[in-house]
């Protein structure tokens, strides 16, 4: 029997609001508009820990892929806003021009490339599955005749199916929705990317109930989403990532979110992508 995908309704994730919408610039570079308007608009996630998510105090969105923002508004010598966006939703706010960029846990994959451009890869990860630390399942094959919770537009709702078809695949709003199924016992495993994954179980009240469980479903090297077609903008873009792993400063915001002294650890074992 095929593995099958029922769509799960969940509340809307909100976040900060942006004071300027990123104008389309057809006439215009987009380095140019952007400067002019003083705003780099950047599509963040609100609820991923530690990618982005609203922080409690302040009640702004801060995170990795945030910082990696405020990176490029600086090379650029403007302000950085950001707007929620999810999985469902980074791609079309991209390709509508509502946001610069789509800094939001995006794996590259040729598909969406198709629609808009991609930066040269500034994360690597790989898919995993959560599950209740005893209950039972410790790798993707016991998932068989499971229900499993991932978010809409996702490149994990077809991973899993891959590698599990004879599971059933309900689709969230967002992580933290699908998490919530996980603990009221409707899915008996959330998967997605391993430190997204890290986020959810170490921001529980009760972290060592859930383990991350089973080897590596996919390879997630991540990419920030940009308008297509715009290969200055693009190149900008892809000279400030390189810029900022020579530097270090990227090193520097890596162990911020995921070094050692974080709940959130992860080796920095890639190399990132550098041009001459």
């Amino acid at each position: 029997m095929g593995c099958s995908q029922a769509p799960e309704k969940a509340a809307e994730t909100t976040g900060e609001k942006a004071a300027a919408p990123a104008e389309k610039a057809p006439a215009k570079d987009r380095i140019e508009a952007i400067k002019e308007r003083g705003v780099l608009v950047c599509g963040v996630k609100d609820a991923v820990v530690p990618f982005g998510y609203v922080d409690e105090k302040t009640n702004q969105i801060i995170g990795f892929d945030v910082d990696v923002c405020k990176y490029l508004a600086d090379e650029l010598g403007v302000k950085m806003e950001t707007k929620a966006v999810t999985s469902a939703t980074r791609i079309p706010m991209v390709a509508q021009g509502s946001i610069d960029i789509a800094a939001a846990t995006m794996t590259h994959k040729l598909s969406r490339d198709d629609v808009i451009d991609f930066s040269i890869t500034y994360f690597m990860d790989g898919q995993k599955i959560l599950v209740a630390k005893d209950g039972g399942i410790n790798s993707v094959a016991d998932l068989a005749g499971k229900k499993v919770g991932t978010a809409k537009g996702s490149t994990s709702e077809k991973n899993i199916k891959a590698a599990q078809p004879e599971c059933t695949v309900l689709s969230f709003e967002g992580y933290p929705q699908a998490f919530l199924a996980l603990k009221q016992g409707k899915v008996s495993a959330v998967t997605t990317d391993s430190t997204i994954l890290l986020g959810l179980k170490n921001s529980d009240e009760n972290p060592d109930n859930w383990v991350i469980a089973g080897d590596y479903i996919s390879a997630e090297p991540y990419g920030l989403g940009l308008p297509e077609n715009e290969s200055n903008f693009r190149d900008f873009v892809n000279g400030a990532l390189m810029k900022m792993w020579r530097s270090g400063d990227y090193q520097k915001i890596y162990n911020k979110w995921f070094g050692k002294d974080t709940n959130y650890y992860l080796p920095l074992t890639w190399q990132m992508e550098l041009w001459p």
